[in-house]
């Protein structure tokens, strides 16, 4: 079932350029605009095949495509003290061997489909991710993705309006930054976080929620904190990064 999301902005004004104007000069970033400019060039980090590691589809074969850019955190490690987002454990800055610059959705959505595997049964699967995918991500790209067969997931922290057409939505809030896609089809809470608590967004119209326990040195005391909430909250699920426990990309 297609999740359909409305924009913020559909009209031209001339607070909405001023403003355009001035995020777009804050984050000096040709990838991280305003949602309802066209996107021109697709900025990729690195498309590959893989198993998606985290929540409900866990297990599941996918092409993960990887865009560039982030509205949270600027991808330096000089900048992550003063990030939104500042437990990132991601590389999303520039582009990588296998990633690119790609003109237009058709070539972005060819590429992608190169590296699902020739006679494979099932549908193909591609979960767009980030940095934020939906800098990015348009219905174009999700319509030329469809044309090819592919169901179209997208990993998100909530903070961009989506487009039309998709069919996964797994949403990641943030401390500190304005939810805006409040519903879809999984919620999934990196815990703990000290203002972004599971109580916070309960109530929100998602399937599924979960807590993945937050990365780094006190994984281990965060994996405790988490499977206790969950056992507590019996509406909550633990997902595990099984990609690092299983050592694959």
């Amino acid at each position: 079932m297609y999740h359909v999301y409305i924009p913020l902005f559909r009209s031209f004004s001339p607070c909405l350029a001023l403003a355009r104007k001035i995020v777009n000069t804050f984050y000096a970033c040709p990838f991280i605009t305003f949602r309802e400019r066209a996107v021109t060039t697709y900025t990729v980090k690195e498309i590959f095949y893989t198993l998606q590691g985290e929540g409900r589809q866990a297990g599941r074969a996918a092409v993960f495509c990887r865009f560039s850019g982030c509205n949270l955190w600027s991808g330096r490690e000089e900048d992550r003290a003063k990030a939104v987002c500042q437990f990132c454990d991601t590389d999303f800055v520039g582009v990588g061997p296998d990633g690119g610059k790609f003109k237009s959705a058709a070539a972005l959505a060819e590429r992608i489909a190169a590296e699902w595997p020739a006679g494979a049964g099932g549908a193909p699967y591609v979960v767009c991710t980030g940095g934020e995918p939906l800098l990015q991500l348009d219905a174009e790209l999700i319509a030329e993705l469809h044309r090819l067969g592919f169901e179209v997931a997208v990993e998100t922290n909530g903070t961009v309006a989506a487009p039309p057409g998709l069919d996964w939505i797994c949403v990641s809030p943030k401390a500190g930054a304005e939810l805006l896609l409040q519903s879809g089809d999984e919620l999934k809470l990196v815990y703990p976080q000290a203002t972004q608590t599971p109580e916070s967004v309960e109530q929100l119209d998602f399937d599924t929620f979960y807590l993945q326990p937050m990365d780094g040195p006190n994984l281990a005391a965060n994996t405790r904190a988490a499977i206790a909430y969950c056992m507590a909250h019996p509406r909550w699920r633990l997902s595990v990064q099984t990609h690092k426990v299983t050592n694959i990309r």
